[in-house]
């Protein structure tokens, strides 16, 4: 996600050009925000498995997929009210930006879902070999 994010604002839009921090800070800043926007929606994914809100029957990835273009909807709303946003640029770029965000985090839960995946079908092999 946030290799996405600086393919949108640094390279597409420039927006990371118009930074008012140092490229170090925003750097370190990212990572960390990134860093809690995967926990967060990891744990989304797996506290939904839990209560089987959602199952791993079926299109799981894509479902996961949805989660978090919701998540990520509503982190753009998030920083869209709190101001945090890289510059206002009117409505067409709101619009743009949400579907961004929405895109962006749908690759995240695809991450996390294919994650998922990938630990419970390593998990089967491993207990098939140890029997």
């Amino acid at each position: 996600m946030a290799g996405l994010s600086y393919v949108w604002h640094g390279v597409a839009l420039t927006d990371v050009a118009e930074l008012r921090m140092s490229g170090l800070k925003y750097a370190g800043v990212s990572a960390v925000v990134y860093l809690v926007l995967a926990m967060v929606l990891t744990w989304t994914v797996h506290f939904f498995l839990g209560r089987e809100w959602i199952n791993l029957k079926g299109a799981f990835p894509l479902k996961a997929m949805v989660l978090g273009a919701v998540f990520g909807a509503g982190v753009y709303l998030l920083v869209l009210f709190t101001g945090l946003s890289f510059a206002d640029h009117g409505v067409h770029h709101v619009v743009v930006d949400l579907i961004w965000q929405v895109v962006e985090q749908s690759v995240g839960g695809l991450m996390v879902g294919l994650g998922i995946v990938y630990d419970l079908h390593r998990s089967f092999m491993e207990a098939e070999r140890a029997s």
